[in-house]
């Protein structure tokens, strides 16, 4: 040790200096992307990027900022934009060879190449930064690639927030399917060719025994179908169904002074009946009646056989498509067919992984100025769809409200504050265990450890016995078996070939050790299951409230609370896993 008091405050004062540039270094890294990203007990002030509002852009701030918490839509981009870099980009800039009715080369070709979808990719990557500082951005790039593409300026006076949602999710739909016409069209496409198979069934949709669809990993995530189908009352027939594709939901609000999430979907989706219909089937049975009489009544052998074909030919199109009147033959007016009951139904063919949902509070008075309507409509964080044989929960991750009146008002949102697995490796050894599998079919000869577990009781329960038998006697079936299932989180890939543990044995500290594994490392969970529940429950209360530029922390009863207010929610579908506690 130096004896001059000098050399002692030289020394101190350099250690210091030390182990601040060291925690300038990385506490940025541990505080900011650990786990204590988002702890607020440590009493510092959380903060997410807001967008400037220079002119009225409150209708496009609130819309970005939702988009921002949805996970599908930012794996949808990500997936899409490699995608595109991955092939050749001159096949995005040459437009298909036939064109359908109504299109344009030139605007195919901007549909091709997405440039919508990348400057929506960069806006939400840019507004998913987690700041260590107050920072404030622009919807800028994002509103002159919509100007450009649809070669026009948008408004800066007070817009509506759905349009604006409307016209960017059909946008970005027409670029996905656009950009999977040009791939289907490719030499070696298995799925079809010149677009024809998008067109008869869309690319990321799996059809069920029930004949519902599902999505899967593909497609645009906010795309599904609805159909609609007429049954007559009085001889029975169904129609053919009417689908239609939508990108948001748009949901009447009754004029009452409360109501829910749920009675403005049965408003939708529930069936009716309506009066004075004229049934196609039974027009014809009307027709086929009145041909019959006119039979009987002839007194010529022409117009006998003529009557007899007509009579056989209505009574083919009663067996094959009612809908279809027969060609060459003389139908009776109209006004003379009968007039019946039918029940008109309403399903969702076609679940979207993400569900836009527009309430509408728009009242229409012919003799006055439009006016909004102002019942509190309750919702729920998890949203059940379809029926018991399909079956789909969603959660709620964005909501838009507007306070104001109909001309006027101010938009802001809310978002749900929580972290996503990494996209492309939610599980990174599991990615290098199924590698390291897949380079040999040869089983290691070396044994497997021996590892006992402790229960709650105090005995304890060997994961494996280990008897000195390698692991070259395990059976092909026994290691494809092994393979299919996902690696334990926290074992190597040297234990996977392991038999699994009993049910509910979750925490594997303190392990149980042998003499002869006294210098084996012990295993230890970094968390209990009580730790990771507490943890993950008190993550799915927090949200953003975000107005422009100003952000605060919420709580779910916050935004559960804005039930006068709520006019865009942003449900996704659960995956499998999710904790349906929230």
């Amino acid at each position: 040790m130096p004896d001059k008091p000098a050399t002692v405050v030289a020394y101190a004062a350099g250690a210091s200096l030390a182990a601040i540039a060291a925690f300038y270094v990385f506490g940025p890294t541990f505080f900011l992307d650990g786990e204590n990203s988002y702890n607020t007990n440590d009493g510092r002030k959380r903060t997410i990027i807001g967008l400037a509002n220079p002119a009225n852009d409150c209708f496009i701030n609130s819309v970005l900022q939702a988009l921002a918490g949805l996970g599908e839509l930012r794996l949808y981009l990500i997936k899409e934009l490699h995608r595109r870099r991955l092939e050749d980009p001159d096949i995005y800039d040459c437009p298909p060879a036939i064109l359908r009715k109504g299109e344009k080369a030139d605007k195919v070709v901007s549909l091709q190449r997405g440039p919508v979808t990348k400057a929506l990719k960069d806006m939400l990557d840019a507004l998913n930064e987690r700041p260590i500082y107050k920072k404030t951005i622009t919807a800028r790039p994002i509103i002159e690639a919509l100007e450009r593409a649809f070669q026009t300026r948008i408004s800066r006076n007070q817009q509506d927030a759905q349009e604006f949602l409307q016209i960017l999710l059909e946008r970005l739909c027409d670029e996905y399917h656009a950009a999977q016409r040009v791939r289907l069209s490719l030499p070696g496409a298995v799925n079809g060719q010149d677009g024809q198979e998008a067109e008869l069934k869309p690319a990321g949709l799996t059809p069920t025994l029930s004949g519902v669809t599902v999505g899967t990993n593909e497609g645009f995530p906010f795309e599904g179908r609805i159909e609609s189908q007429i049954q007559c009352q009085r001889c029975g027939y169904k129609t053919k169904p009417s689908a239609t594709t939508f990108v948001s939901l748009t949901l009447n609000v009754p004029q009452k002074s409360s109501t829910s999430l749920d009675n403005c979907f049965d408003i939708l989706l529930k069936s009716e009946e309506i009066d004075d219909y004229k049934c196609d089937k039974c027009r014809l049975n009307h027709a086929l009646e009145w041909k019959q009489e006119k039979l009987k009544a002839a007194s010529s052998d022409k117009d006998r056989e003529g009557l007899e074909q007509d009579i056989a030919l209505i009574e083919q199109a009663i067996r094959e498509d009612p809908e279809k009147a027969p060609e060459g033959v003389t139908m009776p007016d109209s006004s003379q067919a009968p007039k019946c009951k039918i029940r008109k139904s309403t399903r969702i063919t076609v679940f979207p992984k993400v569900i836009a949902i527009h309430l509408s509070r728009s009242v229409f008075d012919p003799g006055s100025y439009s006016t909004k309507n102002m019942a509190k409509v309750a919702y729920t964080q998890r949203l059940r769809l379809g029926g018991l044989l399909n079956e789909k929960w969603y959660k709620l991750l964005s909501v838009v409200c507007h306070k104001g009146s109909h001309q006027s008002g101010h938009y802001e949102s809310f978002r749900r504050n929580h972290l996503y697995p990494p996209f492309a490796t939610p599980e990174p050894f599991r990615a290098y265990a199924d590698a390291s599998r897949n380079m040999s079919t040869v089983p290691s000869t070396a044994p497997s450890p021996s590892i006992d577990a402790i229960h709650a009781n105090g005995t304890t329960t060997p994961l494996y016995h280990g008897d000195g038998q390698s692991t070259a006697s395990l059976s092909t079936a026994s290691l494809s078996t092994s393979n299919s299932r996902p690696a334990s989180k926290g074992l190597g890939a040297g234990l996977t070939a392991q038999p699994p543990a009993e049910e509910g044995l979750t925490d594997l500290s303190p392990v149980k050790r042998s003499d002869s594994q006294a210098s084996r490392p012990q295993i230890r969970s970094h968390e209990t299951t009580a730790g990771k529940f507490r943890r993950r429950k008190k993550s799915n209360d927090r949200w953003w409230r975000i107005s422009d530029d100003k952000i605060k922390e919420a709580r779910t009863s916050d935004v559960l609370s804005m039930q006068r207010e709520v006019y865009l929610l942003f449900y996704e579908l659960e995956r499998p896993g999710d904790d349906a506690s929230i």
